[in-house]
């Protein structure tokens, strides 16, 4: 006569999308990588800023990941409004080893969008103008102080909310010289983008959370230093 097991088996532990390690059932984040799980609050649809951020984040999990974080940065100098800063946290919490890795595509790509920004300034000046907030009038004010204090213009606007592209043309229409345009650039973009990519590296997953809880915060805090930006441009430099 054949036994029959009347003990249900145990159900196994979920894993995580992202890094396939088990997981809490009813988790909002994954505990190893910060990776969104489980049931979140729907975003309700005139929260444009969030649902942009959530499109971004989403690129994290895919295999393309590195290109789009390389596609970002280099738009972000031009005309897409979120930083590349966005994209890449998650993507160091996915692979806290790779995080140098992330930090120089990140930098480089935005590097390389600064020079042809300042060819543009150069070359191309009216193109330059088709750009949101990117004004002749604006140009003029800075390109004349850029003969004493242009690396320190364009090293500041690399490493904080000032709009980059705006500096970068204008360096580029004062014929500033290119290797300290480089320079400052390189500098600049990387202090900020490996400091980023440390922090997720050494802070893990308890970021992510965070984030997600204070994000409409964060956005307008994120918007009043973009503005604050401006305010600088036009009355300091």
């Amino acid at each position: 006569m054949t036994q029959v097991e009347t003990d249900n088996p145990s159900q196994a532990a979920p894993a995580c999308p992202r890094c396939k390690m088990d997981i809490v059932a009813d988790a909002e984040f994954c505990e190893h990588c910060g990776a969104k799980v489980g049931q979140h609050k729907q975003v309700p649809f005139w929260h444009v800023h969030r649902r942009a951020y959530d499109w971004t984040l989403a690129w994290a999990y895919r295999p393309s990941a590195a290109i789009a974080l390389m596609v970002l940065s280099f738009a972000e100098s031009s005309f897409f409004p979120i930083p590349p800063d966005v994209l890449l946290m998650p993507l160091v919490l996915g692979a806290r080893r790779r995080w140098l890795r992330y930090a120089t595509i990140c930098s480089a790509s935005s590097v390389a969008r600064a020079f042809l920004g300042y060819v543009i300034g150069m070359f191309l000046i009216d193109v330059a103008l088709m750009i949101p907030h990117i004004t002749q009038e604006a140009i003029d004010s800075l390109a004349g102080k850029f003969n004493e204090n242009g690396q320190a213009y364009v090293f500041l606007a690399a490493l904080t909310p000032i709009p980059f592209k705006l500096l970068t043309i204008t360096a580029g229409f004062a014929k500033m010289h290119l290797l300290l345009f480089a320079a400052a650039c390189a500098v600049g973009r990387s202090i900020r983008f490996f400091t980023v990519a440390w922090l997720m590296h050494r802070f893990g997953p308890t970021i992510t959370p965070f984030l997600d809880k204070y994000f409409n915060w964060l956005a307008m805090l994120f918007g009043a230093l973009l503005v604050g930006g401006f305010i600088v441009v036009k009355y300091i430099f």
